[in-house]
């Protein structure tokens, strides 16, 4: 589960051109503005990322006007992007551990975009257990990870702004899910339409094993359509064995889905060497959507090493300056 708010370090203060009252704050692997003398370096803070909505609470009262959300903003031309206070917003009695997870603790929870009605659907369930959900971890808290895999081959993927669908079948048994949940065929549902559309079932079926097909439905009526794409699109990203409990690697990938005839997300890099640089990280996925010519929503990496499953992503700051996220 991703940290929203977590007990950190601060690693670096910089002074920000132009600017006498605040300052640049680096944590974890993210850049964010603080008052100038709030913090020291090495001095532990609770760090608030992106996408929480914080609680109508009395230390939270000046986020009001922002609805309580927290995005990447822009302050005397440094992007920002989350937010610290000091450990004395946390409870009393506290354990103070640094990388302590206080989400909870906090009563902060992730912002979701409204979800449009033609992908809302009948609820059908919970999202599969025996298949994991679709959400990539920031690059800006991975600086351990990268250092582990400095050098491996790796492949990249455009990062498309839609919605998650994944579409399986299990023991002849055909079913469609949103991020969180599976739902029930409708004949006005945008994942069953695009089901349909694709002929997933009969596809899947030919095939005579138990596989999850996971991938972004695009284009109009979803997220703003920030692409401008013509009608829906669907997109596959990854493919899961669900008996062996695996991705595919990206060979089996790019064979399954040629085989069935499916459309992938954009490949930019098949043999990318990976760099422990979260900044070279974050230029890369300040692009253009080879789809369309519109801002990129960023990057994913995946390392191609065999047996393990090792993915995550880098989001294009230009993207989220432009729309407010």
């Amino acid at each position: 589960m991703r940290k929203l708010a977590s007990i950190q370090r601060i690693r670096s203060l910089a002074p920000i051109p132009g600017a006498d009252a605040i300052e640049k704050a680096t944590v974890l692997g993210w850049q964010l503005v603080v008052k100038r003398a709030e913090f020291q370096v090495d001095e532990l803070c609770v760090y608030i990322e992106i996408d929480s909505l914080l609680p109508e609470r009395e230390p939270f009262e000046f986020l009001r006007s922002r609805s309580f959300r927290i995005r990447t903003v822009k302050l005397r031309g440094q992007v920002s992007q989350g937010i610290c206070f000091p450990l004395s917003v946390l409870p009393q009695g506290t354990t103070i551990e640094e990388g302590a997870d206080v989400t909870a603790l906090l009563g902060i929870v992730k912002y979701e975009p409204p979800i449009p009605l033609s992908l809302s659907g009948i609820v059908k369930g919970s999202f599969p257990c025996f298949i994991p959900k679709t959400d990539e971890t920031r690059v800006q808290v991975l600086g351990d990870l990268l250092q582990q895999y400095a050098g491996q081959e790796c492949y990249i993927t455009e990062k498309l702004d839609g919605s998650s669908a994944t579409f399986y079948l299990r023991d002849e048994a055909f079913g469609v899910c949103s991020r969180n949940l599976e739902l029930v065929e409708d004949a006005g549902n945008g994942f069953w339409k695009m089901a349909r559309q694709l002929d997933l079932e009969s596809k899947l079926k030919s095939l005579g094993k138990n596989l999850a097909l996971q991938g972004e439905l695009t284009g109009e009526g979803i997220q703003g359509n920030k692409l401008q794409l013509k009608g829906q699109q669907w997109f596959c990203f990854g493919i899961y064995f669900i008996d062996e409990a695996r991705y595919a690697s990206f060979d089996e990938w790019i064979a399954l889905t040629e085989q069935l005839a499916l459309p992938r997300v954009p490949v930019l890099d098949s043999a990318y060497l990976l760099e422990a640089d979260i900044d070279s990280l974050l230029e890369k996925a300040q692009r253009r959507s080879v789809l369309a010519g519109a801002r990129a929503e960023g990057i994913v990496i995946r390392v191609k090493q065999a047996g393990e499953h090792v993915s995550f992503k880098a989001i294009n700051n230009e993207f989220l300056l432009h729309y407010g996220e």
